[in-house]
C-alpha cells in the first residue's frame, strides 16, 4: 500500500487523536499512529507536543516501529533534552538485545542525538559494542565513535575509544576496518592532529588485505589512509604500489584516483628506473578511462591530471589525442582539455596539437574557448622554440578572419612571441596595425601600443598611431594609459626630430589630468629624466627586457606537493590548499593550564627610561645610572622596526592580531616553518604560534620550547603541545605565558626575546619582540581625584626630568601609538581618562606591571618646542 495516505491534509484535532492512538494497545494501529507523525514531521508540522508519548512506543520488539521512533527522537531530541534523557533506559537495553539489529540501532541513534547530556549515558554501551560478536554492531559503532567526538572530544579520549579504533584495524570483517578507518580519519581532520591516525607496518599489510572485500567507499577511505604512510625503502614502497595497482580498474572514479595518489607517493621512493617506468604505463589507461565518463567526472579528472602532469608528464605524452574536444562536450571540461593539450605538447605532437587548436579558433562559437584556444597557440611558440613560426603564420591567419575577438587575442599573443624571440617575426607588425581600428580590449589595445613604441623606428607612422590613442586619452583604461605614456616617450627617444610636441602632451594629460598616482608620478619621473639627462633616460627607458619563459606548472613545487598528496579532493580541483576556500573547523591544540601573573620581577619605568638601552653596554647598578638628557636616546633600543602587533587600548578592550609574523622560515627550520606573534588578552599573555611541516624529511614530531632569560622575566606557563605534523600540515597553538621574577636576568633593558624551538629532527632558534602592550596592565585607567595622590606619593629620588627638543616624533620613536593613549599635534591637545580637564596641557600616563605604579608625565609649554 502506498504511503502517500500519511501526507494528506490533516483535520481539526488529529493531534488529540495521534495521541489516543499511540496510547492504544495495538500494535499496528501505534504503528501507523508513528507514521502519521512522522510524515507531519516530514512536511514540517510541529509534533513535538507527541514526544512523551512517542517516546512510549520504544518498548517494542517490532524493528521498523522502533525505526520510526528513532527517527522521530533524533529530529525532536535538541529542542526538549530534558525529555530526551528519558529515552536514555530503553536505548541502553535496546543496545543490549539478542538482536544484533536492535543493538546497533540503538547505538546509531545515541550518536545521532546530538545532545550533550546523553553522551555520558552512551560511553558503557558503545564500550561494549565496540568489541561485539556481530561485525554489523561492531562496524555501526565505529561510526557512532567520530559522532561521540564531534560532541566530546575529551571524554573519547578519556575512555581510551581512539585505541579500541586503532584496535578494529586488524579486526577480521573488512567492513568494520573501512568503518574504523573512516572514523578515525574523520576524527584527525576535526582536531587538526595526525598523529590520532599512525600506523605500524603490520596494519599497513591487514589495511591493503581488507581492500579487496570492501565497500567501493571503504576502499577510498582505506586507500586515503594508506596515501599518509611513508615506506621505510624502495622495496616496502613496491610491494605497497603491487597491492594498490589492481584498485586502478575499478569502475568508481574515486577509488581509482585515491589508487593513483598512493602509486604516486610510493613512487617518490623507488630507485629502479624500470620499475618505476612500468608502474608509470599502467597510470595512463585508467586516468584515459576516466575521460570517457560523464562530464563532471572528466572536469574532476582532468583537474587531477594537471596537477599529476606537473610532476611525471610522461604518464599520458603518448595519449594526446584523447585530450582533442569532442562537440559535445561542455565548455568547462573543453577549456580543461586545451590546458592539458598544451602541457603535454613536445617537438613529436604539437603539428597535432596546433592543427586542433587552429581548428577550435576558427570553427568554435563559444567566444571565451575561441580565446582560449588563441593563447594556447601562443603558449605552444613559448614553449617549443621549432614550432613558433608556424604559430605566428596561424595567428595571422586568424587575423584575417576580421572577427574582433580574434585579432584582437591574437595580437596580445603576438606580443608575448615578440618578447621571447626578438628580432624575428617584426614583418608581422604592419599586418598588426591595420587592425587599429577593431580593437576595444583594454589588453589588446595595451599590447599594440607596447609593439608600436618597442619597433617605433621600423613603423613609419608610429606617430600618427600614437595620437589617435591619444586622443582618447581621458576614456583609456589606466592600464593602456601606462602603457601609451611609455609608448610615446620611447618613440620620442627613438625619433625626438618630430615628436617633441606629442610626448609634451602626453606627460602633461598624464601628470595634470589624471587622478591616478601611478600614472602621474611616472609622467613626473619622465618629464625629469628627459629634461635633466636624454642620454641616460635613453638607457634607461630602452633598456632590453626580459624574455619570456612559458612555465607549464600553474602552482609552485611546494604547493604541488600538498594538492599531489589531496589528489580526489576539492583542493585538487580547485588548485589550492584547503585552508584557502575552507574554513578550519578543527579545534587547535590549546593548554590545559592557564597562565598565572605573578609579582616578580617588577620595575620602575623610571628605572627603565633612565637606564643605557644599548645591548652592547655593560649592565650597571641602578645607583650608577647617569641621568641622560635626551629621552629619545634613552629609548633607543624601542626605535627598532617592530614587527606587526595587536592594537590594545588600555583601557581594556582588546582585539586579536589578524596577521602573525614570521619568525622562522623553512630554509633554516630544516623544513618547519614557525609564524606568531605575542597577544594579551582578559588580563593573560599568550603566544599564538602557528608551526608548518612545509619540506621536512619526514613528520615532525616532539616538540618542545625554551625561552632565554628575558628583561621581564617572560616564559611559557604550561609545555608546549603540538601534533606530529606531516608535509603540508599546520598547527596553530596558544602557549599560555607569565611573566616570573628572575635575579639572573639581564640587567640592560630589551624588549628582545630569544626562543629555542626542538623537535625531532634538531633544536632551532629564532628572535621576536615584545611589544609594550603585551607587558602593560589593562587596568590602567584611574579617576581624577586619585590622580594627584598617586603623582605626590611619587618619591621624588624617583623622578627624572628633561626637555625634548622634538616632542610630535616621541611617539613615533617608542612606539606609544598602539597603547591606546592618545595623539597630540601642536595647537590641540587630548586627554585620556579624566572627567575634567588638567591644568598642564597635555598629560597622560600608564600602569607598568603592577603592583608598582609608573608615570610618564608630559608638560607642553604653549609656543614652544620644548
Amino acid at each position: 500500500m502506498s504511503d502517500a495516505k500519511y501526507f494528506q491534509t490533516t483535520k481539526r484535532g488529529e493531534i488529540h487523536e495521534l495521541k489516543e492512538e499511540l496510547h492504544t494497545n495495538d500494535k499496528s494501529k501505534q504503528k501507523e499512529a508513528v507514521k502519521k507523525v512522522i510524515a507531519a514531521m516530514t512536511v514540517g508540522k510541529d509534533v513535538s507536543m507527541l514526544f512523551p508519548d512517542v517516546c512510549n512506543c520504544m518498548q517494542t520488539p517490532n524493528v521498523e516501529l522502533k525505526k520510526l521512533v528513532y527517527l522521530y527522537l533524533i529530529n525532536y531530541a535538541k529542542a526538549q533534552p530534558d525529555l530526551a534523557i528519558l529515552a536514555v533506559n530503553t536505548f541502553v537495553k535496546d543496545a543490549s538485545d539478542s538482536n544484533p539489529l536492535i543493538r546497533a540501532l540503538a547505538v546509531r541513534t545515541m550518536g545521532c542525538i546530538r545532545v550533550e547530556q546523553i553522551t555520558e549515558y552512551l560511553t558503557n554501551p558503545l564500550l561494549k559494542t565496540l568489541k561485539d560478536e556481530d561485525p554489523y554492531v561492531r562496524k555501526t559503532a565505529a561510526m557512532c565513535v567520530a559522532k561521540l567526538y564531534d560532541i566530546n572530544p575529551d571524554l573519547v579520549k578519556e575512555q581510551g575509544f581512539l585505541d579500541l579504533l586503532i584496535g578494529l584495524i586488524s579486526d577480521p570483517n573488512p567492513t568494520v576496518v573501512a568503518n574504523a578507518v573512516a572514523s578515525l580519519t574523520e576524527i584527525a581532520e576535526a582536531s587538526g592532529m595526525s598523529d590520532i591516525f599512525t600506523f605500524a607496518p603490520e596494519a599497513l599489510m591487514k589495511l591493503l588485505s581488507a581492500l579487496n572485500e570492501c565497500t567501493e567507499w571503504g576502499q577510498v577511505y582505506i586507500l586515503d589512509a594508506i596515501s599518509t604512510y611513508r615506506p621505510s625503502d624502495a622495496k616496502e614502497a613496491e610491494s605497497i604500489i603491487e597491492r594498490v595497482i589492481p584498485r586502478l580498474q575499478h569502475a568508481n572514479a574515486a577509488v581509482v584516483l585515491s589508487a593513483v595518489k598512493v602509486v604516486l607517493g610510493c613512487l617518490q621512493l623507488c630507485t629502479n628506473a624500470e620499475s618505476v617506468k612500468t608502474y608509470i604505463k599502467k597510470l595512463s589507461p585508467p586516468l584515459v578511462t576516466l575521460l570517457a565518463s560523464e562530464p563532471e567526472i572528466q572536469y574532476v579528472a582532468l583537474r587531477n591530471i594537471q596537477l599529476i602532469c606537473s610532476r611525471r608528464p610522461n604518464i599520458l605524452a603518448n595519449d594526446i589525442k584523447v585530450f582533442f574536444c569532442k562537440y559535445n562536450d561542455p565548455t568547462y571540461v573543453k577549456v580543461e582539455k586545451v590546458d592539458v593539450m598544451v602541457m603535454l605538447a613536445n617537438e613529436r605532437t604539437v603539428e597535432q596539437v596546433l592543427l586542433e587548436l587552429k581548428e577550435y579558433a576558427f570553427a568554435e562559437v563559444d567566444v571565451d574557448f575561441v580565446r582560449k584556444a588563441v593563447r594556447a597557440i601562443g603558449k605552444c611558440a613559448l614553449k617549443i622554440e621549432r614550432c613558433a613560426e608556424r604559430c605566428v603564420a596561424i595567428l595571422l591567419d586568424l587575423i584575417q578572419t576580421k572577427v574582433s575577438y580574434v585579432v584582437q587575442e591574437s595580437i596580445v599573443v603576438i606580443k608575448d612571441i615578440f618578447r621571447k624571440y626578438p628580432n624575428q617575426y617584426e614583418s608581422v607588425i604592419g599586418t598588426l596595425c591595420e587592425n587599429l581600428e577593431s580593437l576595444e580590449h583594454p589588453e589588446a589595445k595595451g599590447a599594440l601600443i607596447w609593439i608600436i613604441g618597442q619597433y617605433a623606428e621600423r613603423i613609419e607612422n608610429a606617430k600618427e598611431l600614437l595620437e589617435a590613442f591619444i586622443e582618447e586619452f581621458a576614456d583609456l583604461d589606466v592600464d593602456v594609459q601606462l602603457q601609451l605614456l611609455t609608448a610615446t616617450v620611447k618613440l620620442f627617444l627613438k625619433r625626438p626630430s618630430n615628436t617633441q610636441g606629442t610626448v609634451k602632451e602626453i606627460l602633461q594629460l598624464a601628470t595634470t589630468k589624471s587622478n591616478n598616482p601611478d600614472l602621474r608620478d611616472r609622467g613626473y619621473i619622465y618629464w625629469r629624466l628627459l629634461s635633466t639627462d636624454p642620454e641616460k633616460a635613453k638607457i634607461i627607458v630602452l633598456a632590453e627586457h626580459s624574455t619570456v619563459q612559458y612555465d607549464p606548472q600553474k602552482v609552485d613545487n611546494q604547493l604541488l606537493d600538498l594538492l599531489l598528496h589531496q589528489i580526489s579532493s576539492l583542493a585538487s580541483v580547485y588548485h589550492k590548499p584547503t585552508s584557502s576556500f575552507l574554513v578550519n573547523t578543527g579545534r587547535q591544540a590549546q593548554p590545559t593550564q592557564q597562565s598565572t601573573n605573578t609579582s616578580g620581577a617588577v620595575m620602575d619605568v623610571m628605572d627603565l627610561l633612565g637606564g643605557d638601552l644599548s645591548s652592547s653596554a655593560p649592565s650597571q647598578p641602578k645607583a650608577q645610572q647617569p641621568v641622560v638628557n635626551d629621552l629619545l636616546d634613552l629609548m633607543s633600543d624601542l626605535s627598532f622596526q617592530p614587527t606587526s602587533t595587536p592594537s590594545v587600548d588600555m583601557v581594556g578592550s582588546h582585539s586579536l592580531p589578524a596577521k602573525m609574523n614570521s619568525l622562522l622560515t623553512a630554509d633554516k627550520g630544516g623544513g618547519m616553518a614557525v609564524d606568531g606573534i605575542l597577544v594579551r588578552s582578559g588580563g593573560k599573555i599568550s603566544y599564538e604560534l602557528q608551526f608548518k611541516n612545509i619540506s621536512a624529511a619526514g613528520p615532525l614530531s616532539g616538540f618542545a620550547i625554551q625561552f632565554n632569560k628575558n628583561f621581564f622575566g617572560l616564559t611559557n606557563a604550561v609545555a608546549l603541545q603540538v601534533p606530529t605534523l606531516t608535509v603540508g600540515q599546520s598547527q596553530t597553538v596558544s602557549l599560555a605565558m607569565t611573566c616570573k621574577e628572575d635575579k639572573t636576568s639581564p640587567a640592560t633593558p630589551s624588549l628582545g626575546l630569544q626562543v629555542a624551538i626542538k623537535n625531532a629532527t634538531g633544536i632551532y632558534y629564532f628572535k621576536d619582540t615584545i611589544p609594550l602592550e603585551v607587558i602593560l596592565s589593562e587596568n590602567g585607567r584611574i579617576n581624577g581625584p586619585e590622580y594627584p595622590q598617586l603623582w605626590q606619593s611619587i618619591p621624588a629620588a624617583n623622578q627624572v626630568h628633561t626637555s625634548l627638543m622634538n616632542p610630535r616624533s616621541l611617539f613615533v620613536d617608542i612606539g606609544l601609538g598602539g597603547l591606546g593613549l592618545e595623539w597630540f599635534s601642536f595647537g590641540q591637545f587630548f586627554h585620556r581618562g579624566f572627567s575634567h580637564p588638567p591644568v598642564p596641557p597635555f598629560t597622560t600616563f600608564a600602569f607598568f606591571r603592577k603592583p608598582v605604579s609608573s608615570f610618564l608625565y608630559l608638560i607642553l609649554n604653549p609656543g614652544t618646542t620644548e
